[in-house]
Order: structure tokens, then C-alpha cells, then sequence
């Protein structure tokens, strides 16, 4: 059955790594932009690993309790037997887990990822084939416009004034669509002017071009 994409808050939330080579490296890359509170663990580390900000490096063979506390963990050693170890105790605590190379063992997957600004775009096969979902990661990767972030957060500071200005719904869903549209046919944020325009159309009070 395929997974579902839950997208989580990562920001604060307590993670653990254990393994502290170069797939530990590569998930800690993935993660430290969504904002967790990361621990690695391992009796040894990657120096790529200890050059990487904002992680907690505990340099010590895994132990129960380091998954104290812990929202998330990633098993990512060579050893098999210490992997499903740790699997089997974040399950019985409710710790989300992943386990590297072993999707029957883990509770949730990391998807091949397209990360620009706010946006996120997850690609899953469900453990199938990773070399498709780093194809298809390629080809969205090349659909996204440069501005693209940009745009996302123009228009995430918009949706205050949009929704004071427009109270009906519906108009409101209109009129962030009509915006949208207009940025993606202009390539580039609106004018004050144009915005102006865009919000009296969608309430009602003009009609006509710009």
C-alpha cells in the first residue's frame, strides 16, 4: 500500500540520528532546514558530519535511552541487527523511525525531495525504486521557476490583506487564484498597483483590464 505524504513541523521537534557516516551526514542534510533539534549518536563520526551546524554529537554506542524524548529517529549504522534494535524500541514507545534500506522496518519514509524556500515537493515510491524517485525528482526540479520562492513568500505576506479585504470566500479563493495566475503569466511579483486593481475586481467594484 502506498504511503501517505503527511507534511510535519519539524521546527523544535526532537530527533535522534544514530550512525555517523555518510548516510547519517545526508539525512542530517535533508532535515536541519525544516528546523528540528537533531542529536547524532555514534561511537565515531564522519568529519563531514562534525563540520555540520546545528547538530548534537554524542559520541557514544546507542543506548535506550537516547530515544528518550524523542518525536523522530533515524537508524542509519551498517549494522542490521542494531537497526531493527532501534526500530523495535521506537515502536513500542511511538517514536517515529527510519530505518536506511529497510522500508518493513520503518514507520515513515524520506522522500526524494525538491526543497526551494517554502516549497516542498516529496517524492515516494513506497522502498520500490529510489532511482525513480530521484528521476522524477529531476524533472519537477526543472519545472520550478527560479523566482519561485520568491513568489511564495510575496504572496504568503498577501493572504492577510487579501482575506481583510475580501470577505466572501469564495471571491477570496477567486482572487488568489486570479493573483497567481497573473504572477506566473507576468514572471514576477505585482505592482502595489496591480494588486489594488486585482482585490476591487474580486469584490466587485471594477471591471475591465488593468
Amino acid at each position: 500500500m502506498a504511503y501517505f505524504p503527511f507534511f510535519i513541523d519539524l521546527a523544535g521537534r526532537q530527533g535522534l540520528i544514530v550512525g555517523g557516516g555518510q548516510v547519517a551526514l545526508r539525512k542530517a542534510q535533508k532535515l536541519l532546514p525544516y528546523g528540528p533539534r537533531l542529536t547524532v549518536a555514534a561511537p565515531s563520526f564522519a568529519p563531514e558530519l562534525r563540520a555540520l551546524p546545528g547538530l548534537a554529537l554524542v559520541q557514544r554506542p546507542f543506548a535506550d535511552e537516547l530515544l528518550d524524548g524523542m518525536f523522530f529517529a533515524i537508524a542509519a549504522t551498517d549494522e542490521p541487527a542494531l537497526n531493527a534494535r532501534v526500530a523495535g524500541l521506537c515502536r513500542q514507545r511511538g517514536i517515529l523511525v527510519n530505518v536506511v534500506d529497510d522500508p518493513a522496518n520503518c514507520t515513515f519514509l524520506f522522500p526524494a525531495l525538491v526543497q526551494r524556500g517554502g516549497l516542498s515537493v516529496g517524492i515516494c515510491t513506497g522502498g520500490a525504486s529510489p532511482s525513480a524517485a530521484q528521476y522524477l525528482k529531476r524533472q519537477i526540479d526543472g519545472l520550478i521557476p527560479a523566482q519561485f520562492p520568491e513568489l511564495l513568500a510575496w504572496l504568503a505576506a498577501l493572504r492577510e490583506r487579501v482575506k481583510a479585504e475580501i470577505p466572501s470566500e469564495t471571491a477570496r479563493a477567486a482572487a488568489f487564484a486570479r493573483i497567481f495566475d497573473e504572477c506566473m503569466q507576468k514572471n514576477r511579483c505585482l505592482t502595489e498597483a496591480e494588486v489594488q486593481w486585482l482585490l476591487a475586481q474580486a469584490a466587485g467594484q471594477k471591471e475591465g483590464q488593468p
